[in-house]
């Protein structure tokens, strides 16, 4: 049987990112915060916690901390039916694709974290990999490109994303003035979101083109918009991120008429109880994507 006071105390060191703040989160010393550690490494046979170079979970204990969120929602869905007991705080951690983040995903969950007093502890992660995520217990639920349930979850299919490969004229009349061709493509420097990134591949690859090409690497979706915007090189970005962009000629196609859809997929675990249900219609009611 495990006990929950251990587990309490492994969520709030990471969660405050250290022992001391974790005691005054708890209203313990840092040395009975430290016994709890020990005591659950004990019991448990290995560390939960690596304490250098800088403080983070362990696989188990990122396991045992996916563990913790399920029980706190489980234990919010408890708190409503029995309105005497104290709702218990809870902190959901999921993994979700950076352009979702940047664009819809805010506007179809902040109404429900309102009203249920949730709190996220959001990991980015690209859209082809986010499930992985899942498989190794980091995570309590992610939002990305695969239909592939894991065993023991529920996959439900939230919309695509359409994706256009865009740049400014300026750099469409220099790079592409007679349209897209292997020798251009060759040339251009693309912009891609990192090392994961397939989608540049996967459009390249839809207009029949397998080589490498020069790119730029740029992390951060808003990033990606403005390095795209100053001419830097062409990439594929949503199209509801770019409406006024588009719209002002700022930005256009470098391959009219061509397009990529993405397809997303909303991964939870089965036993997350009624607030990751609610969470789910959310999701699926407010996303304002493509519908599926």
């Amino acid at each position: 049987m495990i006990d929950y006071k251990l587990l309490e105390a492994l969520a709030t060191v990471v969660e405050c990112g250290g022992f001391e703040r974790a005691g005054d989160s708890l209203g313990l010393s840092q040395s009975a915060i430290s016994q709890r550690i020990r005591t659950l490494e004990i019991r448990l046979g290995q560390p939960v916690l690596v304490r250098s170079p800088a403080l983070k979970a362990t696989p188990a204990g990122q396991r045992l901390l996916n563990h913790v969120q399920q029980v706190q929602l489980l234990e919010r869905d408890l708190a409503r039916s029995l309105p005497t007991l104290d709702q218990p705080s809870a902190r959901l951690r999921i993994a979700l694709n950076a352009d979702s983040l940047a664009t819809w995903w805010a506007d179809a969950i902040g109404e429900f974290c309102w009203e249920e007093g949730l709190l996220l502890d959001l990991v980015i992660e690209d859209q082809d990999i986010g499930l992985r995520r899942m498989r190794e217990g980091d995570v309590a639920a992610c939002l990305c490109s695969s239909p592939q349930a894991v065993a023991g979850a529920r996959c439900v299919p939230i919309g695509s994303m359409t994706y256009l490969p865009l740049a400014t004229p300026r750099y469409v009349a220099r790079f592409f003035p007679d349209g897209l061709s292997e020798q251009a493509l060759q040339e251009a420097p693309a912009i891609v979101f990192g090392p994961n990134d397939q989608l540049q591949h996967r459009f390249l690859a839809q207009c029949g083109f397998l080589g490498t090409f020069p790119h730029h690497l740029c992390p951060s979706s808003e990033g990606f918009v403005k390095l795209a915007t100053a001419g830097m090189g062409y990439g594929m970005i949503p199209e509801i991120q770019v409406k006024t962009q588009l719209k002002a000629g700022t930005l256009t196609s470098i391959a009219p008429g061509k397009h990529l859809e993405v397809q997303l997929y909303w991964h939870f675990w089965r036993h997350g109880g009624g607030a990751m249900e609610r969470l789910t219609r959310a999701l699926v009611s407010g996303n304002g994507l493509v519908p599926s």
